[in-house]
């Protein structure tokens, strides 16, 4: 029982600190958790502000939509798109909700085209730039109707 009872102890002096030592982490240690961190942020924030550009295009596209139906509405009412009486008249600019797009409405008694251009900070996105809707409901993206760039945009 004695050897036991000498062998706990010895466990216990092993296990002690040295005097005068402190049980932070060494330069190193932090350097290299440092690093990992400028290593995750620097993957994760160009994601992040990807999506936020992704998300503001919905901005534009509702705003674009809410015109359309605004201009089919005064098209069913007066049989024109560019009646007197529409809110929204040929040349008029409106702003999305969020602020991010300003739509362009330019309009005949019989076609209309709206222009949703971005705003900042959504002009930052090169990607899909102006989108467009026409009164047959053709959707473009930066400023052409290319089917990959519509198709990836809208």
């Amino acid at each position: 029982m004695n050897a036991h009872f000498e062998k706990v102890n010895s466990d216990k002096r092993r296990s002690r600190t040295t005097p005068g030592a402190s049980g932070g982490f060494t330069l190193i240690e932090l350097m290299i958790t440092i690093a990992i961190l400028a290593i995750i942020v620097g993957i994760a924030l160009p994601s992040y502000n990807q999506y936020v550009l992704k998300s503001g295009r919905a901005d534009g596209k509702s705003a674009l939509l809410q015109a359309s139906q605004t201009l089919e509405r005064c098209f069913t009412r007066y049989s024109a798109y560019n009646d007197a009486s529409c809110p929204l008249a040929d040349g008029a600019t409106i702003t999305s909700e969020n602020d991010k797009y300003q739509v362009t409405v330019d309009s005949t008694a019989t076609t209309f085209d709206l222009t949703a251009a971005p705003q900042s900070p959504q002009d930052k996105d090169t990607e899909c730039g102006n989108f467009t809707l026409d009164h047959t409901g053709r959707r473009g993206a930066k400023g052409g109707f290319e089917d990959d760039v519509i198709e990836e945009c809208w």
